[in-house]
């Protein structure tokens, strides 16, 4: 499995870096992809050294899109047209699409959020279609979580959904969860 992680500045921190540092000890490959350039700066000042920059990727190589959370991260996620039209093109070929915190309005802004359960932090549920008030979502092909203290439980989630519920299991017992 092969998933691409966009990252913009400002993202959540938490939310972007639990999860690769998770599927990755599970053996999900995750690229960490710069939209704008190759070190990228969270919400809280962290500054991480990308895998990628967006430019040398092609989505047809991956199996599925994670998008981080944090402000303005996900505003500025949205305004890249790559990345608007992976969320579609990966939704479209059935691959995982994943999104938390504020992430997944950027779902509903693609479309692929009509007719699906989502979740969204809280008290931004009325920007997505069908939201939901569970901290972890799925809904076919597609997952989504509420904030930085979800990150775990969305992570075993991509985990169990790409890798199977013993692997999932297996990494909530490793990790003490």
């Amino acid at each position: 499995m092969k998933m691409i992680m966009p990252f913009a500045n400002g993202f959540e921190e938490i939310e972007a870096l639990a999860v690769v540092d998770l599927l990755r000890w599970a053996g999900i490959q995750v690229d960490m992809v710069g939209i704008v350039g190759s070190v990228i700066t969270g919400a809280r000042g962290v500054r991480v050294m990308m895998d990628k920059r967006l430019n040398e990727v092609r989505i047809d190589d991956y199996d599925g899109i994670i998008l981080p959370g944090g402000s303005p991260g996900y505003e500025n996620l949205g305004k890249s047209r790559v990345v608007m039209e992976a969320i579609k093109q990966l939704n479209d070929r059935g691959k995982l699409v994943a999104a938390i915190c504020y992430s997944p309005m950027l779902l509903a802004k693609a479309g692929v959020l009509d007719n699906r359960k989502a979740t969204v932090y809280p008290g931004m549920e009325n920007n997505i279609p069908y939201p939901r008030e569970e901290k972890v979502v799925v809904d076919k092909n597609i997952i989504t979580s509420q904030a930085p203290g979800t990150a775990i439980n969305f992570a075993l989630t991509i985990i169990k959904y790409c890798l199977g519920p013993e692997k999932a299991n297996k990494m909530k017992k490793t990790i003490v969860a």
